[in-house]
């Protein structure tokens, strides 16, 4: 399984050549979350050059979220903020991405593993199918109207919260949704779930046990972790969320976790700053910036 990540920025981490089998052009991947044991993994992906795949099948999960740029996928154009998703097993059309293009990258159930034109792999249910979603354009839509899960120690929905629901698997609930914050949201109980849960950060700001999220900052928690104390900054705050199951909140009242500390050599501006020069030579990507911007 994949580790417990948090709480990161992705600019901190070192890209590497992209893992997508049979395109023809040059991409970067930075690698988030990974699972050494079947290949899942939760990334960031910049098209160097225009990239271009024949249509076939993957052999996992694959999810593309566009943060900026354009993706044909097959006969539909997608923006910044649109979602595909392919099952394993099941035939995607073809790609073209356009240069510069930077995309959240989601493979679940499997490798890198790409057959062009087709093929067949063990286990694939007969309902799953390609899901589409121009999120650019959708409404978004108050968590008492339109969610499955989060809920407060009534029961009730949570007030302040909006999604866009970009995927959902009705037989095991696993899902990828939007999901926004109004200004200044508070939900104070910590809370723990039977099932993973990973965001990423898209817009605004928001505070709680393990730290501050910004835009590019990024976790994946395994199921049973607590975590809590949440409190939206005032511009509010936007994620992508995925879970492997319904987000079930089991939430601990009269309870507490926090950090406390003064600090003593952190750099100016922060916590949007880098990390001090080292007092003593030590080799880091930190210490210099390297010719591609990209991996700065």
């Amino acid at each position: 399984m994949r580790p417990h990540v948090e709480l990161i920025d992705e600019k901190d981490l070192i890209f590497h050549p992209a893992e997508l089998e049979g395109g023809m052009g040059t991409a970067l991947q930075r690698n988030m979350a990974y699972d050494e044991e079947d290949g899942s993994v939760s990334a960031k992906i910049h098209f160097e050059t225009d990239w271009s795949r024949p249509a076939g099948v993957q052999k996992a999960q694959i999810e593309w979220y566009i943060l900026k740029g354009e993706v044909q996928f097959g006969d539909q154009t997608l923006v910044a903020n649109d979602y595909w998703m392919t099952p394993g097993g099941v035939a995607a059309p073809a790609l073209k991405v356009k240069a510069g293009t930077e995309i959240l990258y989601f493979r679940e159930f499997g490798d890198w593993r790409f057959t062009v034109g087709g093929g067949d792999l063990p286990d694939v249910r007969p309902d799953q199918k390609t899901v589409v979603k121009h999120a650019s354009t959708m409404p978004w839509i108050d968590v008492k109207d339109g969610s499955p899960m989060r809920f407060d120690l009534g029961g009730t929905p949570v007030p302040g919260l909006y999604i866009k629901m970009l995927f959902r698997d009705e037989k095991t609930g696993f899902y990828t949704r939007l999901i926004k914050a109004k200004p200044n949201w508070v939900e104070h109980p910590l809370a723990h779930h039977p099932v993973y849960e990973e965001a990423y950060c898209l817009e605004g700001s928001f505070d709680y046990n393990f730290g501050k999220m910004w835009p590019g900052t990024y976790f994946f928690r395994p199921a049973l972790v607590r975590h809590g104390d949440f409190v939206a900054g005032d511009e509010g705050t936007v994620w992508i969320v995925r879970c492997d199951g319904d987000l079930v909140d089991w939430y601990t009242d009269n309870a507490s976790m926090e950090m406390k500390g003064d600090p003593v050599n952190w750099g100016p501006g922060y916590p949007h700053t880098v990390a001090p020069v080292p007092l003593q030579p030590v080799r880091s990507r930190s210490m210099g910036k390297m010719e591609n911007p990209y991996y700065s």
